[in-house]
């Protein structure tokens, strides 16, 4: 399985240079039974300009991270995420953690350390299989 890991994260990161996003780009790919059901980077809602920053360099507060992006977008597709594996090029925040949780998705599997360990914790407790792969 490590060697799927290791791509998976290495396709993650190669998605994050999706986003807009100058201060941090983050992408995720959501993986069921060795296939992609899903994938995000961080960015502005639909519709909404290609900007995450304001003019001070201060990421805008409606920027979605790119976990929320998966997950919204699986939900939209009709499959479901239930058992699946998160791949993400930085570890998840509190309230990508809980939205995870929700989904049903029972691994994640990240890069980068975020610099707050609240999301980690939060799925550890909920019972989540969370791995950091360098």
């Amino acid at each position: 399985m490590e060697k799927f890991d290791n791509r998976y994260l290495e396709m993650a990161g190669i998605w994050a240079k999706n986003s807009y996003c100058k201060r941090r780009q983050v992408g995720a790919l959501i993986v069921k039974d060795k296939m992609i059901i899903s994938d995000g980077y961080n960015g502005t809602p639909s519709g909404f300009e290609n900007i995450c920053e304001d003019e001070n360099g201060v990421t805008k507060p409606y920027v979605l991270h790119a976990e929320a992006n998966a997950i919204t977008k699986v939900a939209k597709s009709g499959n479901s995420s239930q058992g699946a594996t998160l791949y993400v090029t930085a570890s998840p925040c509190l309230e990508c953690s809980k939205l995870i949780i929700q989904s049903g998705i029972k691994r994640v599997v990240y890069k980068d350390e975020y610099r707050l360990t609240d999301g980690v914790d939060l799925l550890r407790r909920a019972g989540i299989e969370v791995e950091k792969i360098d």
